[in-house]
Parts: structure tokens; sequence; C-alpha cells
């Protein structure tokens, strides 16, 4: 089973090439993504991985509250997106 983990205060650089580098020290990557702005393109200093769910707890405790690139990074299991009512203005 797969576990999502949300990855935030990300420096604005990083890429997904490096979350997979980062995140593959401590458990097998299935996926990792970036989320970027819309209109720019740029990062938004935050991200999703998915690993293992067994080594999830893992990833957690080694890398929540790490510093990379000046800045303490906050990872933690990924909540579902709440949902949205009526049209987006």
């Amino acid at each position: 089973m797969i576990k999502t983990l949300y990855v935030g205060n990300l420096p604005w650089a990083v890429t997904e090439e490096d979350l997979i580098r980062a995140f593959s020290q401590y458990a097998e990557v299935q996926s990792a993504r970036i989320v970027s702005d819309r209109e720019t393109g740029r990062s938004r200093g935050f991200g999703f991985v998915e690993v293992q769910a067994d080594q999830a707890e893992a990833v957690i405790e080694a890398l929540n509250g790490a510093e990379w690139g000046g800045r303490s990074l906050t990872v933690n299991e990924a909540q579902p997106r709440p949902e949205r009512r009526g049209p987006r203005r």
C-alpha cells in the first residue's frame, strides 16, 4: 500500500528529482510532485512524495524538521483535499 506525504517549506529551486533523491535515502519512492503556480509555473514551495506505507513513518521522523537550503522542512501524512463549493471567481 502507498502513502502520500506532504512536504512543505521547500526551497524554491528544489525539483522533483531532488525530492526523489532525498527521500530515497529513507524509503522506496513511488513518485514525487512539486506543486507549481498555474499562472507563473513557479514552485509554490510544497509538494508530495508517495512511499510504501510501512516506510512512511520512518521518512517522517527522519525528515520532518530537517534543514534543506536554509529552510526547515515540514513532512507529514497528506490529508485529503477539502471539497470545493461553487464556482471559483
